[in-house]
């Protein structure tokens, strides 16, 4: 059946227009004029004009969320416009850090600062963006992943092979299963497909009670089929919405290609909120 109209969506990942979308990369190598990964992404949403207030793009996104009925959209600390956004909307927003382990314990009184200041909801993970790499298992994090457990807050890690032109190592989907035997009690978000290890990542969601898959970075209609019969199986509790405004896609394109997914009645409403809802507390 069709996308149902009436559910208030959780997107997972959204954010506002800028000059610049994309966040820097860990290797000088990458060129790159407006996205790190701008060869998979032809039709990028438009940069703010020069001059343009930047502040305009909040109400820009609330704009484009009240259209899709997109209830809450949950943000990245590192934007400036984070907080105002917050402040503004407290009940349209929830906020996620991104996080360098390199940092050590300052990472986490971080996150704990703002789980204290603005009910931080989540931490940020890109394992083969960091400089240097730092791949999803490796004992850097793990100050992180204890973190989260006492703040029950989950991790999102942008997972497979990374979009931008640098090595992949740190982001291989088995790395994941170390983790969650270690912290079974951590809530751990798969981002960005899981490709080419889907069959793999399938098989973790059914092994880990608290590991999750969300559709962050692809269009609908590149959603992987393992993925959607999962969803309509014994996954229809793990899979969940994530969206790409405006690092690489248009709301519009999300929604008009998501009528298409062929999720069974009962899935809708677990993928578009419920299962965001129950992951990040809201």
């Amino acid at each position: 059946m069709p996308r149902p109209r009436d559910i208030a969506v959780i997107d997972t990942l959204i954010g506002f227009r800028d000059r610049q979308h994309a966040p820097l990369v860990a290797s000088e190598k990458v060129k790159w004029d407006r996205h790190p990964a701008e060869y998979m992404f032809k039709d990028l949403p438009g940069e703010l004009a020069e001059g343009q207030d930047r502040d305009t793009s909040i109400e820009e996104t609330i704009a484009k969320m009240d259209e899709f009925n997109i209830r809450v959209g949950v943000i990245h600390t590192n934007d400036d416009r984070t907080a105002e956004a917050l402040r503004r909307y407290p009940d349209r927003f929830a906020a996620i850090m991104p996080t360098n382990p390199h940092r050590g314990m300052d990472a986490v009184r971080d996150i704990q600062k703002g789980f204290d200041d603005y009910g931080l909801k989540g931490v940020s993970m890109f394992p083969a963006g960091q400089n240097p790499p730092c791949p999803i298992n490796d004992k850097h994090w793990y100050p992180i992943y204890a973190k989260c457990c006492e703040l029950n807050i989950p991790v999102f890690c942008t997972t497979g092979v990374p979009g931008p032109r640098i090595p992949l190592a740190a982001q291989k989907i088995e790395l994941i299963d170390e983790v969650c035997y270690d912290f079974p009690e951590l809530k751990f978000v798969m981002r960005h497909g899981a490709e080419p290890w889907v069959d793999l990542a399938v098989k973790l969601l059914l092994k880990w009670p608290n590991l999750y898959y969300s559709t962050s970075a692809f269009a609908p209609k590149y959603w992987p089929e393992e993925i959607i019969r999962f969803a309509n199986t014994r996954g229809s509790e793990k899979i969940i919405y994530a969206g790409y405004f405006p690092m690489g896609l248009t709301l519009d394109r999300i929604f008009t290609e998501m009528d298409d997914v062929p999720f069974k009645d009962d899935v809708w409403p677990k993928f578009l909120h419920d299962n965001a809802a129950r992951v990040l507390g809201l």
